[in-house]
């Protein structure tokens, strides 16, 4: 077999695994009998976060190079807008929440909520928020490219941490199995590109 041949077959194999990862919960939750007793706002509301995880898993392959057929700068504009369904994505979560439940959703938001799991989904939030923020004004901001990507990198941390355990806790929708698998990867990716990178080190 040639070299082009095995490109190939490797850019097939990884883009297969990534939607299988990613399909596999999305079909699970949809055929979870709790589904029949809630109404269509929660329900999209839940859908709305493992949508979230899923884009969680595309961010680190992106901004490390680890998907094939993207050149890097075509992958970091994606990486960026991926960032921005991220953020509707949880806003969409968050809203379908607000909707169903007012004062839980109050709750939540003010830190006082009695499930262990919201704590970490409201720490989420605000971490995937003030990525974003830092994002979007990055030109603005007269820091040092290094120390910029130190804090974006801090953010990103604390929202795969903090996603992670809030999915892990929750008893919904989603089949534990496929749940923690794709948690797992989340971590995982995250990982690779942390090291890989060496967002840590502030030296030059």
């Amino acid at each position: 077999m040639s070299a082009t041949a095995i490109g190939r077959v490797r850019k097939f194999l990884i883009w297969s695994a990534l939607a299988f990862a990613i399909a596999v919960p999305l079909a699970a939750a949809a055929a979870s009998p709790l589904l029949a007793w809630r109404d269509p706002v929660y329900i999209a509301a839940g859908f709305a976060g493992i949508a979230a995880m899923a884009l969680l898993l595309l961010q680190p392959l992106l901004i490390g190079g680890y998907l094939p057929g993207l050149p890097a700068p075509r992958a970091r504009r994606i990486h960026g807008m991926v960032g921005g369904l991220l953020v509707l994505a949880v806003a969409l979560h968050v809203a379908g929440l607000w909707i169903t439940s007012p004062p839980d959703a109050v709750d939540v938001l003010l830190f006082r909520s009695p499930t262990p799991f919201s704590d970490w989904g409201a720490i989420a939030m605000w971490t995937v928020f003030a990525a974003a923020l830092l994002a979007v004004f990055r030109q603005r901001m007269s820091v040092r490219p290094r120390t910029w990507r130190f804090a974006h990198a801090a953010l990103a941390a604390l929202t795969v941490l903090c996603s992670v355990v809030h999915a892990v806790l929750v008893e919904g929708a989603m089949e534990t199995v496929s749940k923690v698998a794709l948690c797992a990867l989340v971590v995982l990716a995250a990982a690779k590109v942390f090291s890989d990178r060496r967002v840590w080190n502030l030296r030059r």
